[in-house]
């Protein structure tokens, strides 16, 4: 049993939580302190990836990153660099896909810190950088630890726009998703029933994770 798909699904799960870490944190962090009209614009625009069909997110993404397309072709005729049909193409489709993951959790751990704090500490003459770090991320810590894990969990079962920007070719770029449906797809239904067991498995360890992490959040409300 190749083991190729599984090493490739961890690993662009594991870049895209890191990379949504940050640019969820940040994304909501500055969104949140917007007036109401500009927020809820930049809510919509930010959220959007979470309602529309992956394939859509993938077709658009592929408009930008394609080799005939702006982005796409500037990379390959400068640097002479790809960016679809590779490995790590995946990681910008699962980004897109569970960016608003991150973003609406980080936003809702933000909106309900006690900026009394921030006020104390500034009034003791602390950096709005050492508040941030030091003060507001750890009293957020649950829940942006659950938005990372909700983001990982999304990305490892990701295929829609993966199979669009990324596609399939074994030991190159197959996920357990794709290779699930290419399995299935080509009548080795026992195979493709491993790999989706797999699938469960780590999904249910995430979860139970994830579950973990919110009990004493519950507990102290």
């Amino acid at each position: 049993m190749d083991l190729y798909p599984l090493y490739n699904s961890l690993r662009i799960s594991a870049i895209s939580a890191i990379v949504v870490f940050f640019i969820g944190i940040a994304a909501a962090y500055y969104i949140a302190k917007l007036p109401r009209f500009i927020k809820g614009i930049l809510d919509v625009i930010f959220t959007l990836p979470l309602v529309l069909p992956p394939t859509v997110v993938g077709y658009l993404l592929l408009l930008v990153l394609g080799p005939k397309r702006s982005v796409g072709s500037f990379f390959l005729d400068t640097f002479d660099v790809r960016l679809t049909m590779q490995w790590w193409s995946a990681i910008f489709a699962v980004t897109v896909i569970v960016f608003p993951l991150m973003y609406r959790t980080a936003r809702g751990a933000f909106e309900r810190f006690d900026e009394n704090l921030a006020d104390a500490g500034r009034t003791l003459g602390l950096s709005n950088s050492y508040i941030f770090w030091r003060i507001r991320i750890p009293y957020c810590r649950q829940g942006i630890i659950a938005g990372v894990v909700l983001s990982f969990a999304r990305a490892l079962g990701e295929y829609g726009a993966t199979s669009m920007i990324a596609g399939y070719t074994p030991g190159k770029t197959a996920t357990v998703s794709t290779a699930v449906y290419q399995l299935w797809r080509t009548g080795n239904d026992a195979l493709a029933l491993k790999w989706v067991l797999i699938n469960i498995a780590i999904s249910a360890v995430v979860l139970f994770i994830l579950n973990w992490i919110e009990k004493p959040q519950r507990r102290r409300s």
